[in-house]
C-alpha cells in the first residue's frame, strides 16, 4: 500500500492552489456556531461535484461517504469543524473576514478545506482501496453543547459504523509540513463556572452595618485554588480560574453582590465529578461562615479527549510513512477543550495536530488560535489533505501488511 503515497502527494499537490481557494473563501465568510448555513451549503455543493451524496445532519453539519471497492469491508471516519468565533480580524489580507465581528480565528476553515480536499483525493482513488470514508463536517465546535454530541446523537456513528475516527486542528507552534501527536490523555475537559455572591451593600466607610460580598468573593477565589493544590491528585492535571469579577460598587460603596465566571478543566472523568461537588461546599459553607449567601451554576462542557493509544500508534506511523520520521513530533496534554472529545468517547479516535507557522522558519503565522491575527502558511493545505487521505487509507488497511 506504501507505493499509494507519491499518487496522494501528486493528487495533493495538484489540488493545492483550489485547496487554497476553498479556505480564502471560508475564511472570508466565516458564520458562528450552529449558523453555518452557507459555509453547509458551500459544502455540499463541493462534495457534490465529486459525485458525492452529502446530508444534512445536526441543523448545520454535513455528512458523507467515499465508497471504495467493497464498501462494507470497513469504515474510517474523518472529522472537520466548520463555526468560526465572534473576533474582528485585523489581518490586511485579500481574503479578510467580510462578516464584522466574526473571523475564522481557530483554523476551523483550514480543517473543512483540508478534508474537502481529503474527499478530492479519495475520490480519484476510489478503485484503488477496499472499505469507506466517513466524511463528517460538523457545525458548533465552539459552543456547548457541541455539534459532535448532537452529530452522534443524531447517528452519525452508524450506518455504517466508523472503526476509528480521526480529526486534525491547526498548531501554530509548528511548522509546516510536521505534525504532533500524543496517545492517551490529551486535551481537557471544560466546565464554566457562574458565581453569584450575595451580602449587604452599604457606604464603605460604615463596614460593620454590611456583609461584603467583595471580601467574600474574595476569600472564595483565593481558597478554591486548595481544590486544585489540596484534593487533586497532584499526578493529575486541573485547572480552576476565574477570570471575570463584577462588583458594582464604587470608592465609598459597597455593592450588595458580587458576580464572578471562571472555568474548571482536568483529565478525568471521576475527579471532575468530585471537585465541582468540592467546589460546592467551599464556595457556600465560606460564604454562610461570613453572613453571605451564594449560588454556584456548573455547567457542564465537553468531556476529556482521549486518544486511543493502539490507534495513535498506527497514526504516527502512518504519518512517519507520509511525511518521514523528523516531521512527526509528540505534543504535551494540553488543558484546552475540544468537543472531538466526544467522539473520542464513543469511538476508537485519534485528534492530532497539523503545523501550520511558516515553513521557511521565518516566524510568520505563529499568532495563536483565538487572536485576531492568526492565519496560516499555506503550505499546510497541502500537507493537511494529503496526510489525512493516507492516514484514512491506510488505517482501512490496518488488519493486514502495508505492501
Amino acid at each position: 500500500m506504501l507505493h499509494l503515497i507519491p499518487r496522494i502527494k501528486t493528487l495533493a499537490a495538484e489540488a493545492a492552489a483550489d485547496t487554497v481557494a476553498l479556505r480564502q473563501h471560508l475564511h472570508a465568510h466565516p458564520e458562528l456556531s450552529f449558523q453555518e448555513h452557507n459555509t453547509a451549503a458551500f459544502v455540499t455543493e463541493q462534495l457534490q461535484k465529486l459525485g458525492l451524496t452529502p446530508q444534512s445532519i445536526a441543523g448545520t453539519g454535513v455528512v458523507a461517504l467515499v465508497e471504495g471497492r467493497n464498501p462494507d469491508r470497513r469504515t474510517v471516519a474523518l472529522r472537520a469543524d466548520m463555526d468560526a468565533l465572534p473576533i474582528t480580524e485585523q489581518n490586511e489580507v485579500a481574503y479578510k473576514s467580510t462578516n464584522p465581528g466574526v473571523m475564522h480565528a481557530c483554523g476551523h476553515d483550514v480543517h473543512t478545506s483540508s478534508l474537502l480536499g481529503v474527499a478530492r483525493i479519495l475520490v480519484a482513488l476510489k478503485d484503488e482501496f477496499e472499505g469507506s470514508v466517513k466524511l463528517m463536517f460538523q457545525p458548533g465546535e465552539e459552543l456547548l453543547p457541541g455539534g459532535a454530541s448532537l452529530m452522534i446523537q443524531e447517528g452519525v456513528l452508524e450506518n455504517p459504523k466508523p472503526a476509528s475516527v480521526l480529526g486534525q486542528h491547526v498548531f501554530p507552534r509548528l511548522p509546516a509540513g510536521k505534525v504532533g501527536l500524543r496517545a492517551g490523555r490529551y486535551m481537557a475537559s471544560t466546565d464554566e463556572l457562574y458565581l453569584t455572591v450575595r451580602g449587604k451593600g452599604g457606604h464603605g466607610a460604615m463596614p460593620e452595618q454590611n456583609i461584603d460580598p467583595v471580601l467574600v468573593a474574595a476569600h472564595i477565589i483565593v481558597a478554591a485554588q486548595q481544590i486544585v493544590s489540596r484534593r487533586a491528585n497532584p499526578k493529575l492535571p486541573s485547572v480552576l480560574s476565574f477570570g471575570k469579577v463584577i462588583a458594582q460598587g464604587a470608592t465609598n460603596v459597597i455593592p450588595n453582590e458580587v458576580y464572578l465566571e471562571g472555568t474548571f478543566r482536568t483529565l478525568n472523568e471521576e475527579w471532575r465529578n468530585e471537585a465541582h461537588e468540592h467546589l460546592r461546599r467551599l464556595c457556600e459553607g465560606l460564604a454562610e461562615s461570613m453572613g453571605a449567601t451564594c449560588e454556584l451554576e456548573i455547567r457542564r462542557g465537553y468531556p476529556y479527549l482521549e486518544n486511543e493509544p493502539a490507534l495513535t500508534a498506527r497514526t504516527e506511523q502512518a504519518a512517519v510513512e507520509y511525511l518521514g520520521r523528523d516531521n512527526v513530533v509528540e505534543l504535551d496534554q494540553w488543558m484546552a477543550a475540544e468537543d472531538f472529545a466526544y467522539f473520542s468517547q464513543a469511538a476508537s479516535a485519534c485528534f492530532y495536530r497539523l503545523g501550520t507557522a511558516a515553513a521557511d522558519g521565518s516566524g510568520r503565522f505563529t499568532s495563536s488560535v483565538h487572536t485576531p491575527t492568526f492565519d496560516i502558511d499555506a503550505q499546510a493545505l497541502e500537507t493537511g489533505p494529503g496526510l489525512m487521505a493516507w492516514l484514512a487509507l491506510r488505517e482501512l488497511r490496518e488488519d493486514t501488511a502495508a505492501s
